[in-house]
C-alpha cells in the first residue's frame, strides 16, 4: 500500500499542519478543498493510520500524524533537493573532475580547495587519485584523469603529449628523530656525512623509478611509495630525509623530529605543476579546482600537545 502514495498527498498533509486547516491549505497549494481532503483520506488508507482527529474543527494531529509528521517534511525536502539538482544537471550537464595528486602537495589545502569546489559545482562527480613521482602523469596518459599535480623536477612521463604549467611551490627540510646520529653531528653537516646514513626516499612502482629520484646523498636508501610511511620510518628513528615543512611542522615544534642544515648542498622549494593532455581544454569546473589549488596556503597554527 505504501507504493501508492504520492508527493502531493505529502504535500497536502504537511499543508494542512502548516496552514491549521483544510481551507486554508487549499489556498496555499491553489486546489480544491475537496482534492485536499480527497489526498488525506488516500494518505491515511495507504498507511493504515487517521493522521487528523475528527472530532475537533481545526485539523488538529492525532499521535500517529504527529510521528509520521516530520518524516512527510523529510520526503518532500529530498524532493526538492532532487529537483534542483536535476534542474542544474539538465543546465550544465554533470561536471567531471578527475585529478591525480602527487602525496606531497599539502594535504589540508588540498581539503579546503575540495570543500569549496563542492560548494560551488554540488554535482560534480570527483575521482580523486593521490599519486607519487611520475605516477599522476601515467594517469593522464591512460586517460583515468584529467589533470595531475606533479613536481616540476621529476621527468615528464611522455613530454610530446603532457604539457606542465606552474601552480604553487612548498618548502622542503630535511629532518631526522632527535636520537638520531646526524642529530647530534655538528651542524652544518657535509653531503657525504649524510651519504653514511640511511636516506628514507619516496619513489613510485613504476619500472625505474628510481633514476627519477631528486636529493638522494648516497646508496644508503630504504625505498617506500607513501609519505606518512617516510615520516613514520623517520619518527621512529630508521633514518633521515626530505620531507615537506607543513607535513612536519608539529613534530618540529614537538621535538619528535629535528631540522639538519645542510653544507653546500641545496634543497629548494617544492614546485607543483599542472600536467594535462596537449591541446586539452579544462571544463569550467576544472579550471575552478586549478585556480584554487593554486592560492597560497594559509597559515594554520601549530596543534597544541595534549597534556
Amino acid at each position: 500500500m505504501l507504493d501508492n502514495v504520492t508527493i502531493n498527498q505529502l504535500r497536502a498533509f504537511v499543508a494542512v499542519c502548516d496552514q491549521g486547516s483544510f481551507s486554508d491549505a487549499a489556498r496555499k497549494l491553489r486546489r480544491a478543498q475537496s482534492a485536499i481532503s480527497h489526498a488525506i483520506k488516500a494518505l491515511e488508507s495507504a498507511f493504515d493510520v487517521e493522521l487528523f482527529e475528527r472530532n475537533t474543527r481545526k485539523a488538529q494531529l492525532t499521535a500517529a500524524g504527529q510521528s509520521l509528521l516530520p518524516d512527510a517534511r523529510a520526503v518532500l525536502s529530498r524532493t526538492e533537493e532532487m529537483k534542483n539538482r536535476a534542474s542544474s544537471i539538465a543546465r550544465t550537464g554533470v561536471p567531471q573532475v578527475s585529478v591525480a595528486i602527487d602525496a606531497y602537495f599539502p594535504r589540508a589545502r588540498l581539503i579546503d580547495c575540495l570543500r569549496t569546489l563542492q560548494a560551488e559545482f554540488s554535482t560534480a562527480v570527483i575521482n580523486l587519485r593521490i599519486t607519487t613521482m611520475q605516477g599522476g602523469e601515467s594517469l593522464v596518459l591512460e586517460g583515468v584523469c584529467a589533470l595531475a599535480v606533479t613536481i616540476a623536477n621529476v621527468p615528464e612521463a611522455n613530454p610530446d603529449a603532457i604539457e606542465r604549467h606552474w601552480l604553487s611551490e612548498t618548502e622542503m627540510v630535511t629532518v631526522c628523530a632527535p636520537a638520531h646520529p646526524l642529530a647530534s653531528t655538528p651542524k652544518p653537516i657535509p653531503m657525504d656525512e649524510f651519504g653514511r646514513h640511511v636516506q628514507i626516499v619516496v619513489t613510485d612502482n613504476q619500472l625505474g623509478a628510481e633514476r627519477t629520484q631528486q636529493g638522494v646523498a648516497g646508496k644508503r636508501q630504504w625505498l617506500v611509495n607513501d609519505l606518512d610511511a617516510k615520516r613514520d620510518l623517520l619518527n621512529a628513528g630508521l633514518g633521515w630525509g626530505h620531507l615537506p615543512r607543513h607535513l612536519v611542522r608539529d613534530d618540529l615544534a614537538s621535538g619528535r623530529l629535528v631540522e639538519l642544515e645542510r653544507r653546500a648542498w641545496h634543497i629548494g622549494s617544492l614546485t607543483f605543476m599542472i600536467s594535462q593532455r596537449r591541446g586539452y581544454d579544462l571544463s569550467p569546473s576544472e579550471s575552478r579546482l586549478v585556480e584554487l589549488l593554486g592560492k597560497p596556503e594559509p597559515v594554520r597554527p601549530l596543534s597544541r600537545p595534549r597534556i
